[in-house]
């Protein structure tokens, strides 16, 4: 059997996605620390409800944020062995599900107490809150900005800001509360506002969790048609067939993928492994491939092994 490999970037030593965010992610978890503290302070001083619901909302958003930056640093400082090939990657996507676990945590919560509110809504002081919800408001749209990009890129990052949009749109109710309650004495504002961010949260949240799921369960990317990848390797001078074509997505950023190509008798299997490394690369952005090259007798085997 003739065999070539190409196993392009180890996939341990890549960055992916979320590794070029660790800074603004920790400057986001600090955002996060200044309005819990804020709004831990002052509505235990105020016995203010409305304020002492979001600092723990914020509380959770500051920890999933915690929980992504751990996960990327664990990723990047994990040590290839023989058992662990392919590192530590897939705790990036395991947070990113933990998050996505706690968006609808809090939001099936804030929902919940706003209906309580609903039948019987607490007295919310609107100076004080008013205050806090401008500083907390300050502080997310800060982090957002921060990490805007990175969500467009990395599932984990794309946690985060989920987690910090949640928490943006908890300090603009608590803000519109403040300010009804300041001028107009309404106690219904603040139950309403909730419900509209639960309902505003729990989409975002399964979208998150769908897309974390699919890459665990090694899913093709969504983008990618593989049956095109297929004929296009198959097309490939040189190739009579492909088997065993696999893509999957280790980490945000971090497409994957492996096959066995049946060249003809007379193919160079170099120049073939050159091709098919550059039309996966160039093509589908695939630069971590892993390919075997068979000729016609050998590949009839390698066929019968296969599962």
């Amino acid at each position: 059997m003739g065999q070539g490999h190409d196993h392009g970037v180890s996939a341990a030593g890549a960055g992916s996605a979320s590794g070029r965010y660790v800074r603004r992610l920790t400057i986001a978890i600090g955002l996060g620390l200044v309005t819990f503290v804020a709004q831990l302070v002052v509505g235990l001083r105020t016995s203010s409800l409305a304020l002492l619901s979001d600092s723990a909302h914020v509380f959770t958003d500051v920890l999933g944020v915690s929980m992504a930056l751990v996960a990327i640093l664990l990723a990047r400082s994990a040590i290839r062995r023989a058992n662990r090939s392919y590192g530590m990657y897939r705790a990036e996507v395991f947070a990113a599900l933990f998050n996505a676990v706690l968006l609808f945590a809090v939001a099936g919560w804030v929902i919940y107490e706003a209906l309580g509110r609903l039948a019987a809504p607490p007295e919310v002081p609107g100076l004080p809150v008013t205050l806090v919800a401008i500083v907390g408001l300050v502080m997310n749209v800060i982090a957002l900005l921060l990490l805007r990009r990175g969500a467009e890129h990395s599932l984990n990052v794309r946690g985060a800001y989920l987690e910090v949009m949640a928490d943006m749109l908890g300090s603009i109710g608590v803000l519109i509360s403040g300010l009804v309650t300041l001028l107009f004495g309404w106690r219904y504002a603040d139950p309403v506002i909730g419900i509209a961010i639960g309902l505003f949260v729990l989409p975002r949240a399964y979208s998150l969790g769908k897309h974390a799921l699919r890459i665990l369960f090694q899913h093709a990317p969504a983008d990618l048609d593989v049956a095109q990848v297929d004929t296009a390797l198959t097309d490939l001078p040189g190739v009579r067939s492909v088997h065993d074509l696999h893509v999957w997505t280790l980490t945000s950023g971090m497409e994957v993928a492996s096959a066995h190509l049946v060249i003809a008798g007379d193919a160079n299997p170099a120049t073939v492994l050159n091709e098919a490394q550059l039309l996966l690369a160039e093509n589908y952005r695939l630069s971590h491939a892993t390919l075997q090259i068979e000729l016609p007798d050998s590949a009839t085997e390698c066929e019968k092994l296969a599962w």
